[in-house]
């Protein structure tokens, strides 16, 4: 598979990085393109302590990247930007309501709406992991236009009853549970057995 994941000024770098790693050692994925807003790298330096652009993706990784690529958020000419270039989807984990509305309302200002904007219109799964609460209205029909155009509004809402041990163990379910819907289940994951 060929991906792009993006993160944007929420609040869930967590998630982010949790996506990242999976990605990066899932033989089934052959690229994943990576793109950090300019207010992500805020929310990085406070949640976890990343600070600058400079040998980010390495940082969020540990490790030096072996299929991942960044981009700058401004590179509106990167591949991704193209409907013509093979993708098989986006995740935006945290999506920000502000990447929400950029999305929902086809502005294409940015490499992540703009990467957003190809991938609904060339019909490639979109998941827009959102992070906000509580919603408003403005929030809300911005998550129906964009689930109407065709993306999966995945809000940020972790479970519990597999008893995490800590966030990071928190945010890897979740990520999880992203990936098998989009066809990637992960060794790991928690599946819930009812009582025999």
């Amino acid at each position: 598979m060929n991906l792009t994941v993006a993160l944007t000024g929420a609040s869930g770098a967590v998630f982010g990085r949790e996506m990242l790693r999976a990605l990066e050692s899932d033989e089934r994925v052959a690229r994943v393109h990576f793109v950090a807003s300019e207010n992500s790298l805020r929310v990085l330096a406070e949640e976890l302590g990343l600070s600058g652009r400079n040998d980010l993706l390495e940082k969020l990784l540990g490790a030096p990247p072996m299929k991942t690529v960044q981009h700058s958020d401004a590179d509106i000419g990167a591949a991704i930007a193209s409907g013509s270039y093979p993708s098989n989807g986006m995740i935006i984990l945290p999506c920000s309501m502000g990447t929400l509305a950029a999305i929902a309302h086809g502005l294409a200002n940015s490499l992540i709406a703009r990467a957003a904007d190809v991938t609904l219109k060339e019909r490639r799964p979109l998941i827009l992991c959102v992070r906000e609460t509580p919603f408003n209205r403005i929030h809300l029909r911005n998550m129906t236009l964009a689930a109407d155009a065709g993306a999966v509004i995945f809000p940020c809402i972790p479970a519990f009853y597999n008893h995490p041990i800590d966030s990071t163990e928190m945010a890897r379910q979740f990520v999880f549970r992203i990936l098998a819907h989009i066809g990637l289940p992960q060794p790991g994951a928690f599946v819930w057995k009812a009582d025999e």
